[in-house]
C-alpha cells in the first residue's frame, strides 16, 4: 500500500462525501443521516484497505464465498467495519451470511426470510435486513412486487430480524428520480425509516430524495479521469 494509492483512495471518497453533503443540505437533511457503503465486489484486498485507512468503514459484498475469501483477515486488523450484503442471496446460504454481514440489502421471498431468521436464531447473531422492492416491476429482477409488499414487511416484523428498510434498483434507462420518490413513499406509508437506494452515476439524486445509504462502487475505487 503505497502513498499514492493512499492518498487518491482519501480523495476519491472525500469527493463523494462532500457531494453527499451538498445533496443533503439541498434537501434540508442532515448529512450525516446518510451511510456511505463502498461497493468492494471483486474489488481485492489491496484495493480496499486504502480506503479503510482513509476512515471507510461500510462496505458492500455480492457473493458469500469472495466475501469469507477477502474479509476475515480484514476485519481482525479492523474489527469496527461493517459489512453489506448488496446481491441476490441463496437461502441455503443464509448460514454463512448470518454469520458474515451485518446488514442485508436483498431479502424478497418469503423462504429467504425463514432461512435467515432460523438461522440468526441458532448463531445468536441478528443482522438487520432490507426488503428489497421490484420497483420497476421487472420481470428479471429480484424484490417484492408492490401489491405483496404490505405483507411482506409484516412478515418481517414478526422475525428476531430488525428491519432496515426498503431497497431498490430502478430499471436501467429511465430518470431514476420518481422511482426514488416511489419508494421513500411506501417507506412512510409502512413506517420503514431506512432506504437503501443510489448507486454511483444517481447517488446525489437519491439522496435528495431521502436516502439513508447509497451504494457506491466504481467512483469510490476508480479515479474518474483514469
Amino acid at each position: 500500500m503505497t502513498d499514492v494509492m493512499l492518498r487518491e483512495a482519501a480523495e476519491r471518497r472525500a469527493r463523494i462525501l462532500a457531494a453527499i453533503a451538498s445533496a443533503a443540505r439541498s434537501a434540508r437533511r442532515d448529512p450525516s443521516d446518510v451511510t456511505l457503503i463502498a461497493i468492494s465486489k471483486t474489488r481485492s484486498v489491496e484495493q480496499i484497505e486504502p480506503l479503510i485507512v482513509a476512515g471507510q468503514r461500510d462496505f458492500g459484498e455480492s457473493r458469500v464465498q469472495e466475501t469469507q475469501a477477502k474479509w476475515p483477515a480484514l476485519r481482525d486488523r479492523y474489527p469496527d467495519l461493517r459489512l453489506h450484503l448488496i446481491g441476490r442471496l441463496q437461502s441455503n446460504k443464509a448460514t454463512e451470511a448470518v454469520d458474515l454481514f451485518d446488514t442485508i440489502h436483498s431479502v424478497d421471498r418469503l423462504s429467504l426470510l425463514d432461512a435467515l431468521a432460523n438461522a440468526a436464531i441458532k448463531a445468536n447473531r441478528f443482522p438487520s435486513v432490507y426488503v428489497q422492492v421490484n420497483i420497476g416491476d421487472e420481470r428479471q429482477k429480484g424484490g417484492i412486487g408492490l401489491a405483496d409488499l404490505p405483507a411482506f414487511i409484516d412478515q418481517v416484523r414478526a422475525t428476531p430480524l430488525a428491519l432496515a428498510g426498503l431497497m431498490a434498483i430502478p430499471p436501467l434507462g429511465p430518470e431514476p428520480g420518481p422511482y426514488f420518490a416511489l419508494l421513500a413513499k411506501l417507506a412512510r406509508r409502512h413506517g420503514a425509516t431506512g432506504l437503501s437506494m443510489g448507486m454511483s452515476s444517481d447517488y446525489s439524486a437519491a439522496v435528495m430524495l431521502g436516502a439513508t445509504a447509497v451504494r457506491v462502487g466504481t467512483a469510490m475505487f476508480e479515479d474518474a479521469n483514469a
